[in-house]
């Protein structure tokens, strides 16, 4: 299971010289990840160490490095900064941007579906990612609650299978997280070529699971959006975005909005909305 594959790290332990952790933030099948403390920024930091039985595996060892160095050349505030690597240590990591704030995922479990004068900006915010990623050659291929934290603006973190655009294209296999997988993820070449789109069917799935409560598609069959539409969105929800969503889950890359398409589409949804909000802009002005 992924959690013997383990450090044994608690609370107050060193993760390396000047890291202590924190916080168990969970993390994946290869990395762990940390709420830490930095001595050197004297601040809370997020610290993503590969697992125990990755460290000498070199596709992993490849990955972080492709990580670190995705992060250092990309800025935008919707994305977390990375500080610091290690990837010669016992213990290779590296340390990143700590956005106070749950990730999506977890808000919607709790509160369920995300109320209009929130999921709006939220929308925007990460469409203004994803233009920005996908003008800078980068696909991100993972788009989905749990990979958005609920900062001031939102934040799209989790760049580990990441590619550029040639590289998604040349795609072969599935790349992913299974609900939130376009269908040309799921079977590429027969489904179509991955792309920037990809992404835009991620959107879609992400902001259908906010504003709903509940996911598109059925997490079984495997990739039933191979076959199935996405189910009917409830009636609550604002009009333009619920056209706007089933427009991004197209299963023709080619019918799906491009993320300015998408902001362009939000920014009157955003402006009819009461003044009172803390987040939301326009790309335009």
């Amino acid at each position: 299971m992924m959690s013997d594959d383990a450090w044994g790290l608690a609370g107050g332990d060193e993760i390396a010289p000047g890291l202590t952790a924190v916080k168990d933030l969970g993390g994946g099948t290869v990395y762990e990840a940390w709420l830490a403390f930095d001595d050197r920024l004297h601040a809370p930091v997020v610290v993503k160490v590969l697992r125990p039985g990755h460290v000498d595996d070199p596709v992993s060892r490849v990955g972080l490095d492709r990580e670190v160095a995705l992060l250092a050349r990309l800025a935008h505030p919707g994305l977390t900064r990375v500080f610091s690597y290690d990837d010669e240590g016992a213990r290779p990591y590296f340390v990143l941007e700590h956005v106070d704030g749950p990730n999506l995922s977890r808000l919607v479990s709790r509160h369920g579906a995300v109320p209009e004068h929130q999921l709006l900006p939220l929308a925007l915010e990460l469409a203004s990612v994803l233009h920005y990623l996908h003008g800078e050659g980068v696909v991100h291929l993972d788009v989905k609650p749990s990979n958005v934290i609920m900062g001031a603006p939102a934040q799209l973190v989790d760049l580990s299978v990441a590619l550029d655009v040639d590289e998604a294209a040349a795609l072969d296999h599935a790349v992913g997280s299974d609900e939130y997988m376009a269908p040309e993820q799921c079977a590429p070449g027969e489904r179509g070529t991955v792309g920037p789109a990809a992404d835009v069917w991620g959107l879609g799935a992400t902001l259908f699971r906010a504003a709903a409560g509940f996911r598109a598609f059925d997490r079984e069959p495997r990739w039933s959006q191979l076959h199935d539409e996405p189910k009917p969105l409830p009636g609550f929800v604002h009009r333009g975005a619920a056209d706007l969503i089933r427009r991004c889950l197209d299963a023709d890359p080619a019918q799906r909005p491009t993320p300015r398409d998408v902001a362009v589409e939000l920014e009157p949804m955003i402006a009819g909305l009461p003044s009172a909000r803390l987040s939301g802009f326009t790309l335009r002005r």
